[in-house]
């Protein structure tokens, strides 16, 4: 096969793994990729809602903490999660910009 989507453990979502340049796909190709990537997509939203409860609770649990290490790690952990969520939502923006270049 000339792409795959690969679990990314971090996003917790498929990513596209394609080794060509889009152009160099056939038309079926890149709609397969792209149906198989929309399923995926719409998943990112509810994926962005997960991690903003788990930051939602450890904002709370911050607001209690007393340890200053503790505390430390939960705002990493907020961070961490903040950074996820900004990269699902680039990855999210992707099908515009690719439906964009071929609608072009």
């Amino acid at each position: 096969m000339r792409y795959q989507f690969i679990y990314d453990d971090r996003l917790g979502i498929r990513l596209p793994e394609l080794p060509y340049r889009w152009e160099e796909y056939t038309a079926d190709e890149q709609s397969l990729i792209l149906l198989e990537w929309e399923e995926i997509r719409s998943a990112i939203p509810d994926r962005i809602i997960q991690l903003e409860d788990q930051i939602n609770r450890k904002q709370a649990q911050l607001s209690d903490e007393d340890d200053f290490p503790t505390a430390c790690q939960l705002v990493n952990d907020i961070h961490d999660l903040a950074s996820i969520i900004n990269d699902l939502n680039i990855w999210f923006r992707i099908q515009q910009d690719v439906d964009t270049k071929i609608h072009a």
